[in-house]
């Protein structure tokens, strides 16, 4: 993408950008809103990394921008006081997520009587894939001493694995997780997981369980 505006920006970037990430369903990248708000894409990304500031009362939000030039700085603001929502970047992308110490009252709030949530038994083998991707049917199996076809299928369905490649020598089909998986957890990357990992068994322990 060519990083220059090609029609009028908007007066208030910060605000510009609160406005898409609001109705965002997912993250949205910097290269995305930079289009999006006729601006150039390091424009966008100081205002995202000036949003977030703002939301975690770092700084004061930022006054009302002239009605003649587009606001793109960092100056200026009420007393700072944190949200309790916060802008993160998480698998690729820019989005809004409420404040992970209100998690419980939201959950509360949202999900009561909602049947929605996974089961102990798709958290389990998410958890397996997470640390030993890409793991086989057999090996989750393996580990958590039941059948999972069931359950990886279910995860397949709603998007948090994925099928995308298969063992050499067995033909087996190897499951990941997905970017939304990182969206659902608020992750940038696997890197951000808690290393756990040395306490599930090793794949090397696994090399005679096939599909």
């Amino acid at each position: 993408m060519v990083d220059e505006p090609h029609a009028q920006p908007p007066t208030d970037i910060h605000a510009a950008l609160e406005a898409v990430l609001m109705v965002a369903a997912a993250p949205v990248r910097e290269e995305e809103l930079a289009r999006s708000l006729n601006v150039p894409v390091h424009a966008a990304r100081s205002g995202l990394e000036y949003l977030k500031a703002e939301y975690d009362g770092v700084i004061g939000p930022t006054p009302a921008a002239p009605p003649e030039s587009p606001h793109l700085g960092y100056d200026g603001g009420s007393a700072p006081r944190m949200r309790g929502f916060e802008l993160r970047h998480v698998a690729g992308g820019w989005r809004i997520y409420s404040r992970s110490e209100y998690a419980q009252l939201v959950t509360d709030f949202v999900v009561e009587g909602s049947s929605s949530r996974l089961s102990q038994a798709a958290l389990e083998t998410l958890a397996v894939v997470a640390y030993l991707q890409p793991v086989s049917r057999s090996r989750i199996s393996a580990i958590r001493g039941v059948n999972v076809d069931g359950v990886v299928r279910t995860l397949v369905q709603r998007g948090l694995l994925t099928a995308h490649e298969r063992e050499e020598s067995t033909g087996s089909v190897l499951y990941s997780t997905t970017p939304l998986f990182l969206e659902k957890l608020g992750l940038g990357s696997l890197d951000e997981l808690p290393d756990i990992a040395p306490l599930l068994p090793g794949t090397d322990q696994l090399e005679d369980l096939e599909d």
